[in-house]
């Protein structure tokens, strides 16, 4: 679950390290070796290149810890998977087993994203602002060259947000060249830009972030080209 929450948020350099017993601990000593060796086990068969770092789990159990390292190449650890060694005996808990038996259970301790706003506030980092198109806050801005195109440009804003689309409508009396500006330092994915000749043709004319203009197209043309986009970024993780 981990490999395929970072691969989709575009975190690919991830170092694995399994933290063990520290100096002080609760527990049982034979627990912790077994716990230990759990969990090298499952590292080694999902194919993970492990990084031991003696006496660095948590109190009550030893931990996987994933770290990333962003583009400013700081190590971040994010996700974690513990065996609580401790807190089963310690609060008396036990399960009926299919012999009829009863056995304390395995506590596992699972965080994919940890805080919330940490994962948010480290992804912003990394990705500096410029989300892949199906996390974008804003997926395509409209952009209007003149008052004459409002129009159309306001059918083609409802038909995004019909269609599900994250779409704002930029047809303010300003230079286009302005808002083309504007929508890039705001790192929107596309710009769609709406000029006379669009409005005859009943297309858009998408711009990509970071500069690249496409043929002009029909709308429903560009609406299947985020979809394929969008599905190519979840469909490659």
């Amino acid at each position: 679950m981990t490999k395929e929450v970072y691969k989709v948020f575009g975190f690919d350099r991830i170092e694995v390290t399994l933290q063990t017993r520290p100096e002080k601990f609760l527990g049982r000593i034979e627990l912790w070796e077994s716990a230990e060796g759990a969990l090298r086990r499952c590292l080694e068969r999902a194919g993970f290149a492990i990084k031991v770092l003696p006496g660095e789990g948590a109190f009550y159990g030893p931990k996987i810890g994933f770290d990333f390292r962003d583009v400013l190449e700081r190590s971040w650890t994010l996700a974690t998977v513990q065996i609580d060694c401790a807190m089963p005996e310690r609060f008396d808990l036990r399960y009926v087993t299919p012999e009829g038996t009863e056995a304390v259970p395995v506590m596992l301790h699972r965080a994919v994203l940890g805080s919330i706003e940490r994962f948010i506030a480290i992804l912003l980092e990394h990705c500096a602002g410029a989300f892949p198109l199906w996390l974008a806050p804003v997926q395509a801005r409209i952009l209007t060259v003149t008052d004459a195109q409002k129009q159309y440009a306001e059918n083609v804003f409802e038909q995004l947000r019909r269609d599900d689309w994250r779409a704002e409508l930029d047809d303010r009396n300003e230079k286009l060249g302005y808002k083309i500006r504007e929508a890039q330092l705001a790192k929107i994915p596309y710009a769609l830009v709406i000029g006379d000749k669009e409005v005859a043709a009943e297309t858009v004319a998408p711009r990509r972030r970071g500069g690249e203009n496409l043929p002009p197209e029909k709308l429903a043309g560009f609406i299947e080209r985020l979809r394929a986009e969008v599905a190519r970024e979840i469909g490659e993780a």
